[in-house]
């Protein structure tokens, strides 16, 4: 679950404490409680609570973990999701071992800015299996079968209404499928590519760890993975559904057997 201290340290809090409203919340709250006959200390509390109030308001709500039992997922998502928590463990380990200061403070907060990407490999992996899981659903054999039936009764007729609609149904779910099992395999081949730029952000830590790296591109190349992470995710829940493979209507898949 997202922590308080994450919760917290939010644009969207920051623009809560800052707020005209807020300011005027904590204005009127003392106001009151001068007016009421509270002491000027009192009142004071009475408008830090109203304006505590609006911003505790402000803050995201707490939000289901992104990371599911790995033994849920089929491969090769399962490897990918946990191949980039293991990276992130080696990321940690290195963080640990430097010496407390500012650039330990920088490293930390870049360990922060991963974990979300962690977040973004889980998901990402669940939606690959999920639609590898809505493919199997797709009886394409006999779809393919039915159609090539079809065109064969018509043979160089013309085909009636209702042969024409029939064949184009089939065609549809075909398309659907060709079209699901191309997304899963160009999100395969990103998320293969995305997980070896987690082990080489740990390569790069550990130079930057003993001196003999730039934490400023350290840190835009944290930044540039958990953005890419984050746009394949959106990629892949955006395609499903302009491909018919809207997934959200779809029971759970269960992992082949192994």
């Amino acid at each position: 679950m997202t922590s308080f201290r994450d919760r917290f340290l939010t644009p969207k809090v920051a623009q809560a404490m800052m707020s005209p409203l807020g300011i005027v919340l904590a204005g009127a709250g003392a106001a009151a409680g001068i007016v009421v006959g509270l002491p000027i200390v009192a009142a004071a509390g009475v408008g830090a609570l109203a304006w505590g109030g609006r911003v505790l308001a402000a803050m995201p709500k707490d939000a289901p973990s992104a990371r599911v039992p790995a033994s849920s997922l089929s491969e090769p998502w399962r490897t990918y999701a946990t191949q980039a928590e293991d990276s992130k463990k080696r990321f940690d380990r290195v963080v640990a071992s430097v010496a407390a200061g500012p650039l330990r403070e920088r490293l930390q907060q870049l360990s922060g800015r991963l974990d979300e990407g962690i977040d973004e490999s889980w998901r990402i992996a669940r939606r690959g299996h999920e639609i590898v899981g809505a493919i199997g659903q797709i009886d394409t054999t006999s779809a393919r079968a039915e159609l090539a039936d079809l065109k064969r009764s018509v043979g160089r007729r013309e085909p009636t209404p209702s042969q024409r609609q029939t064949a184009q149904a089939l065609e549809a779910q075909l398309a659907s499928a060709h079209r699901l099992e191309v997304l899963a395999a160009s999100s395969r081949d990103r998320l293969r590519l995305l997980d070896a730029r987690f082990d080489e952000l740990v390569a790069r830590t550990v130079e930057v760890s003993v001196g003999s790296g730039d934490t400023d591109v350290l840190g835009n190349d944290v930044d540039g993975l958990v953005t890419e992470l984050e746009s394949l995710r959106i990629a892949m829940e955006e395609t499903s559904r302009a491909s018919g493979g809207d997934l959200t209507s779809l029971p759970p898949s269960e992992p082949p057997p192994a």
